[in-house]
This record gives structure tokens, sequence and C-alpha cells, in this order.
């Protein structure tokens, strides 16, 4: 599976304030990590944050050539990306768009489907598999056993029902 040099990591869903901020409804873990980002990318375009601050799930941030409310409102309903290399991840970390694709088999190497959404819930993310029939597998220690990016390739262990 092939990784792509940028990451979906928001879309624009409003201005904030008249001096050009724009409020970004965060994608990733959270707004904290966007922001370290120092930078994002709209329609291949970088724009460094000069400035930004959390507000809930919500990045409120200062885009560089951003000066003013209609330039800030000219971006509202775009993609905003990051570079996979301003995004170091920890040991065996992902991305969920990494995965998106991958063959999940069970713990005898059987293959159960591909997995076709992440579903984000309060308690745990959950892996939609399409195979024979869907599953819908909680994304924990004790179902998800393996998680192989660069293979494409997930090890799960299921109970009755899922």
């Amino acid at each position: 599976m092939g990784k792509n040099a940028f990451i979906e990591a928001g879309r624009i869903v409003n201005t904030h304030g008249v001096a050009g901020e724009v409020k970004i409804e965060v994608w990733l873990d959270s707004p904290q990590f966007l922001k370290r980002c120092g930078r994002v990318y709209l329609d291949g375009a970088e724009r460094k944050i000069l400035a930004a601050k959390v507000q809930k799930n919500f990045l409120i941030a200062k885009l560089e050539g951003v000066e003013d409310l209609n330039a800030a409102m000219a971006l509202k309903g775009r993609v905003a990306q990051i570079a996979r290399e301003d995004a170091p991840l920890p040991r065996g970390g992902y991305f969920i768009q990494d995965i998106l694709g991958a063959a999940v088999v069970d713990e005898q190497g059987r293959e159960i489907g591909r997995l076709t959404d992440v579903l984000e819930r309060p308690a745990s993310n959950i892996y939609v598999v399409q195979g024979e029939t869907e599953h819908l597998i909680p994304a924990v220690p004790k179902f998800i056993r393996n998680t192989d990016a660069e293979k494409g390739i997930i090890t799960v262990r299921l109970i009755e029902g899922m």
C-alpha cells in the first residue's frame, strides 16, 4: 500500500473574527497535533500557521497570506492537509488513511475482508470490514491483534456475533 505524501488533517468550516483567521475542524487525534505541524497545505499550496489556538476539537488559525475576512471566507470548505514529514508517528503508529483498504485476516490467516471505513466513537474506533458479510470490529487490543500498515494487513480476533 503506497503512502501519500500528504495527510488530510481537517476542513476549514468557517472564518473567525475579522483579521482573516479560519476555524478548522480537525480530523487528526487532536487540534494540538495540527498546531505543532506549523503549516498546512490547501490545494497543494503551503500556508504557514502564524498563530493558532485550540477551541474544543477545532483549531482557530491565522494562516500566512490570509489577511482579511474576505480571504478567509474564500477558503471555507477547503480540506487542509499536512505533510507526512511534519507528522512523525511513534514506532508502529499509522494514519487511518494508511490502513483503509487493508486486508483483514483472522489469527489463522484466513481473509475476512477489507477495511472499508473507520467509525470514530468516544469509547473506541470501530473498523468496518467488508467481506462476504460486513463486520464491525472495535479497534481495541482484545480484537485487533496486529496492524501492519506497511504490508496492508490487519490481524483480528473475532468472537461470536461479530
